[in-house]
């Protein structure tokens, strides 16, 4: 270990309990809730095997008026879901960690989409449509309510192994309701000042640490707002609450106040950008201060907690693209990082799909269901086959790591370009998306580590190239390429569109080739709905391009609202000088411009001297359909198998790919790894 991370593994009390180091993963929505207890287990045991000093479950209601259907929070409503949370606590105790609990009420932000419970909020009108309803206004009865569940929470928690329980006062929920002089309109004693709009949080800390307080360390989430906060909750005013809690907190977990910001996408966010904020938390207690900035470079991790800016780095994203993030500072292998892209990818999985997961780490939620370990990897029983990986994108890169960790005797990563990367190559350099190109980069050394592993790059190959290589095992990871004909989904083929003339173009074009329109006007017209339309809009727009942006989709970039960027992507865009056209389908393409038809289907057009199609995918699969279509030559060949991952099969987003990737690795040696294997459920016994 460099002897300026030292610091990092210095144990620290919080309250009755010893933090072993200054690593965190603070609370995180999974999407296993209580509903699949085992997975939840082994999704947050994995952190504190890596090294992860504390180790929270996800979001926690209560209370059956507090639940966020569709979405999945954890609930401990009863002592079955604490039986059920149970079980992580003692999956995070066997590898040394502590577990924390995060109790919250969403009050006016509870969607109670199950429950169809009546919400509460401080007041009635501040609230938040849902279904057009409003909140009632909590009376005296309400609050007292709350808070006795609340306490009776914390002892469920305490008797179930819990060591650090929350107050969950951050990204605008109960608490912070009544803190904000915006959503907290009430005149009686839990409204006006600032000492009346924090009566409620302080009266529950006071309840919940009378309750367990000696048995357990008491820990609150709080806003410190930030550029985005809250109506109504100011810096001063937080820092001035800080200080009257003081006393009755053993740890202070603070953030900014909207999730988008607390949770920045990098291509907006650099790592530490709430610093501003949370910093100045120290001016309002000398207690323990968590917080979270997407940190992955040690030497920053250290300054902070050397200075005593914070005194524990919380993590949430960096745990889970390295769970072992802390084990491999302390061991001196830096290199070795799974970095964090900020892609929040695990984020849009999450809500999305209720299945967390990550661009970075292909294991992260699959630690019950397939068993996967993100550094451990069995010897394949067919490990003495020489195994050939045609192309080296997302999919291939993974693969071929895997591979190579799982023993093969020689792995050939052999790629036609003259670098690695696939599209990633490209990708990385679209404006915003810098630190996406660690997909690479971390499979790069990887691959460099290997001794079994040879990658070649510069080298195009043939049927007859695979046939004559030596091979046991081919895997074809060739990808995909943008189309450049017209066809795009769920509307009639573009008129006019073809790549090979001059004023049409694909994103491989403009990226790779720097094929560009004449001076003046460009169309990216994107019904792909992410990063490809936008970024090409973006860097032709840096270029000095007058760039219309214009879309099938009702926004610009809906998957982006996924991944908590939406927003901050349209007003990029509008602040780079991009004119967006939504709802518009383009039909036909000619020299004087592009048309189609708007939102109601009438006649829409617009001039201008080029225009890049961001439209549909295709594999580039031909390598893979040649081989399989001569088994004889296969056979002669000496090739027993020839499998294809990632777009090579079906475009799909990079986490996909690389999950596929990983997946064909893993199963390589089973009876038909073209098929995933079946994976454990957890299932309500009949």
């Amino acid at each position: 270990m460099d002897p300026r991370h030292a610091v990092l593994f210095e144990p620290i009390d919080i309250g009755p309990k010893t933090l072993p180091n200054r690593f965190y993963q603070v609370p995180h929505a999974s999407g296993f809730g209580v509903e699949r207890p085992r997975t939840q287990a082994a999704f947050r045991a994995i952190k504190a095997e890596g090294g992860w000093g504390g180790v929270c479950v996800d979001y926690t209601s209560f209370s059956l008026e507090s639940e966020e259907a569709p979405a999945v929070s954890a609930l401990f409503w009863d002592d079955a879901d604490a039986k059920a949370l149970g079980l992580s606590a003692e999956a995070i105790h066997a590898h040394g960690g502590l577990a924390g609990i995060e109790l919250f009420h969403g009050g006016a932000h509870s969607e109670n989409g199950q429950s169809r419970a009546i919400r509460v909020a401080p007041t009635q009108h501040r609230s938040l449509p849902i279904w057009g309803g409003l909140t009632k206004e909590m009376d005296a009865g309400d609050i007292s309510r709350i808070q006795r569940e609340w306490v009776d929470a914390a002892r469920r928690a305490r008797d179930v192994g819990f060591d650090i329980v929350y107050l969950y006062g951050a990204h605008g929920y109960l608490l912070s309701q009544f803190f904000s002089t915006h959503l907290n309109q009430r005149t009686d004693a839990y409204g006006g000042s600032l000492e009346n709009r924090g009566r409620f949080w302080l009266e529950t800390l006071e309840s919940v640490r009378d309750a367990v307080g000696a048995d357990c360390a008491i820990a609150t989430r709080i806003p410190v707002n930030g550029r985005d906060g809250l109506p109504g909750i100011e810096t001063d005013d937080m820092l001035e609450l800080i200080r009257m809690a003081s006393p009755l907190v053993d740890l202070f977990d603070v953030n900014v106040g909207v999730w988008p910001e607390d949770s920045g996408t990098s291509r907006y966010y650099p790592e530490g950008h709430e610093r501003p904020w949370t910093d100045r938390v120290r001016e309002a207690t000398d207690k323990p201060v968590v917080g979270v900035g997407r940190y992955t470079s040690a030497d920053l991790m250290a300054e902070i907690v050397r200075t005593r800016a914070l005194d524990i780095i919380g993590a949430a994203r960096p745990a889970i693209a390295d769970p072992f993030l802390p084990t491999k500072i302390r061991e001196g292998r830096l290199d070795e990082v799974r970095e964090c892209t900020g892609s929040n990818v695990c984020i849009a999985r999450e809500e999305a799909y209720n299945q967390v997961a990550c661009i970075q780490n292909a294991t992260a939620g699959e630690e019950f269901r397939r068993g996967w370990h993100p550094e451990r990897f069995t010897k394949a029983l067919n490990a003495d086959r020489a195994v050939l990986v045609v192309g080296a994108g997302p999919a291939g890169m993974e693969c071929t790591v895997v591979l190579g960790k799982r023993g093969f005797d020689a792995v050939h990563l052999v790629d036609a370009a003259t670098e690695i990367g696939g599209r990633m190559r490209w990708t990385r350099q679209l404006p915003t998306l810098g630190d996406w190109g660690r997909v690479t980069d971390y499979r790069a050394i990887q691959l460099d580590k290997l001794d079994n592993v040879e990658v070649i790059t510069g080298r195009h190959l043939s049927v007859a190239d695979v046939l004559d290589y030596g091979a046991q095992i081919v895997v074809v990871a060739t990808g995909s390429t943008w189309r450049g004909d017209g066809v795009q989904p769920e509307h009639a083929d573009i008129d006019g569109a073809d790549a090979s003339l001059a004023q049409v173009m694909t994103p491989e074009q403009v990226m790779l080739e720097g094929k560009r329109p004449a001076t003046g006007s460009v169309v990216v017209y994107d019904t792909d709905g992410y990063y490809v339309g936008p970024g090409i809009a973006e860097q032709l727009a840096g270029e000095g391009y007058d760039v219309h942006l214009v879309t099938s989709f009702g926004i610009v970039s809906p998957l982006s609202d996924e991944s908590l960027e939406g927003d901050m992507l349209r007003q990029h865009l509008h602040d780079q000088g991009i004119t967006a056209h939504r709802d518009v389908v383009v039909t036909a393409v000619d020299q004087s411009g592009v048309g189609g038809t708007d939102e109601f289907g009438r006649p829409w057009s617009l001039s201008c001297t080029g225009v890049v199609l961001v439209t549909q995918q295709r594999s580039d699969d031909e390598l893979y359909r040649a081989l399989l279509a001569d088994p004889t030559g296969l056979e002669e060949a000496g090739i027993e198998a020839v499998y294809a991952i990632g777009d090579a099969i079906a475009p799909r987003p990079i986490s996909e790919s690389v999950f596929d990737g990983h997946r064909l690795a893993r199963e390589i040696d089973g009876d038909d790894p073209m098929r995933p294997l079946p994976y454990l459920r957890e299932r309500i016994a009949l």
